[in-house]
């Protein structure tokens, strides 16, 4: 299937979709930015076949089938809710929604319109994650006592460093969390099986003011002009939290955090075995047993059968973050040609809706300064 993409949105992540989409077969036949300007300057700079005045209009084009929407966030629902309507199979960009009303409004209508519909919860595509996840479901582990880790970045840390998610009317009223905590969050339940259920969480605004840099794309570096506006969203996070299996676990999430660009590191704690990833080396597993530790690589001859399937290139040939993304567009479209390879391991909207929850469930329990439970799913459909 020739399948014909829409990006909307020409920023960092549009860019990395649309290099993904091409990969995996797909025509890039359309891209919409903030204006009809720089979504024809993005055009020729991703190779899109035509460029749109607007988000909205690309959305409902016909002559597209697959949309991705990698706008700021306060779009997001408005545009996912617009190309489900006319038809599309989406990827959205976390956050589905600015709360999780907006987010459960998105699954419902995805369960009844017979779409493809996932979130970018890319880490899930590591080698080493699915590997760590087949030692768990084996029972290799034993069972889960402890999850914990952390998820660090730098590119927030000075006053005059500003991007759109820093406003909560754009961003949402997470900043911290709901951007980077939530992979985590997605990945230690992805891995380990077990769900958050309970929580308490402390939130730190570390630089109460910043100097305005409107236009400025994530990871970009510091802005030089404009003038101080105070910050309402979170610098970072730290949770406690227990899961409905039995495990204590917690998670320090932060975009503040000195010379740290983005380790996500995860610790899963089990009877027999622990296990360790770190996305910045993620061409290893460690593995922690009483008697000794070992390092497992990304060797495809050497790892689980579904390890393997997304062990690409041979050992000692590095893969990386877009390769996981890559292989998430393929799984997506895959799907939409009726050869699922996803086995229910695809990040879809119930997926997105879970992090609005835990989102929610952690900015309650920053306010309160108490633990807070987290709404179960059992009862959410999965639509695609």
């Amino acid at each position: 299937m020739n399948l014909r993409v829409g990006i909307a949105g020409a920023g960092f992540i549009g860019a990395v979709h649309a290099r993904s989409a091409r990969l995996a077969g797909a025509r890039l036949f359309g891209i919409s930015a903030s204006n009809a300007e720089r979504a024809a300057q993005a055009a020729v700079r991703l190779g899109a076949e035509h460029s749109y005045a607007s988000s909205e209009q690309l959305v409902e084009a016909s002559e597209i089938d697959v949309v991705h929407i990698c706008t700021p966030n306060h779009l997001h629902l408005r545009l996912a809710e617009a190309a489900l309507a006319a038809g599309k199979h989406v990827i959205c960009e976390k956050p589905l929604a600015m709360d999780a009303a907006g987010a459960v409004r998105l699954v419902d209508i995805a369960a009844g319109s017979g779409r493809r519909t996932a979130v970018p919860f890319v880490y899930r595509y590591y080698p080493t994650v699915r590997e760590a996840r087949e030692r768990v479901r084996s029972g290799r582990t034993g069972p889960i006592r402890l999850l914990h880790g952390t998820y660090l970045q730098d590119w927030l840390l000075e006053p005059e460093d500003d991007n759109w998610r820093v406003d909560p009317d754009l961003g949402g009223e997470s900043r911290a969390f709901a951007d980077i905590g939530s992979h985590w969050c997605d990945l230690v339940e992805f891995i380990s099986g077990h769900r958050i259920t309970r929580l308490s969480a402390r939130s730190l605004t570390a630089v109460p003011e910043r100097r305005r840099g409107d236009r400025r794309a994530a990871f970009a570096g510091a802005a030089r002009d404009g003038g101080l506006r105070p910050v309402e969203t979170e610098d970072a996070v730290v949770v406690d939290f227990e899961t409905g299996g039995g495990a204590l676990g917690s998670v320090v999430v932060s975009q503040v955090s000195p010379g740290r660009k983005n380790r996500l590191w995860i610790e899963i704690d089990g009877a027999h075995e622990a296990l360790v990833f770190d996305q910045e080396s993620p061409e290893t597993l460690w593995c922690g047993r009483r008697a000794a530790a070992t390092v497992i690589h990304r060797d495809p001859h050497h790892l689980s059968d579904e390890a393997a399937r997304f062990a690409i290139l041979p050992g000692g040939h590095p893969q990386g973050y877009a390769d996981c993304f890559d292989a998430f567009i393929a799984d997506f479209y895959s799907g939409i040609s009726g050869a699922d390879d996803s086995v229910g391991t695809l990040p879809t909207f119930v997926d997105g809706l879970r992090a609005a929850r835990i989102t929610e469930a952690v900015l309650s329990s920053a306010r309160a300064h108490g633990w807070i439970d987290v709404p179960d799913m059992d009862h959410v459909k999965v639509a695609g």
